[in-house]
């Protein structure tokens, strides 16, 4: 079920610093792997300490984060949750789920890999995005 524009899906991937170096074209081909969801109020989508292994990119709606059953932020359209979970399969550090209506698009781990592999330009420009993060916190 197709609930997103491609230019959509651009726009929003952009806006994930992991993805800040990437062209046009690049964040297309992204975008052209992601599967649109839409959930209802109530539904997790992703769980404190299970493996992650996606991506959300949240269109419209809100989704409460909590941390140990405890509320720590909320997401909203234009947020995105599970950056990490791209490169590594690892434990989620919070639980996130839907608080209203919610429309997003997932991008997998796989899928992902997929993209890297087919095209070394983005692997280059994602891996200089990460290892600047990296810098920048050790600088803190």
């Amino acid at each position: 079920m197709r609930l997103f524009s491609q230019n959509v899906k651009i726009e929003a991937l952009k806006r994930a610093p992991l993805f800040e170096g990437l062209s046009k074209k690049e964040l297309a081909e992204l975008a052209r792997v992601t599967d649109d969801l839409k959930v209802e109020p109530g539904t997790v989508l992703c769980r404190e300490g299970k493996a992650g292994r996606e991506f959300f990119v949240i269109v419209d709606g809100e989704a409460q984060v909590t941390k140990g059953g405890k509320p720590i932020g909320t997401c909203r359209g234009g947020d995105f949750v599970g950056e990490i979970a791209l490169l590594k399969t690892t434990k989620r550090t919070a639980t996130v789920a839907a608080t209203t209506p919610l429309r997003c698009f997932i991008l997998t781990q796989g899928n992902f890999r997929h993209v890297l592999e087919a095209n070394p330009g983005v692997q280059h420009k994602v891996m200089q995005a990460l290892a600047e993060r990296l810098a920048a916190d050790s600088n803190l």
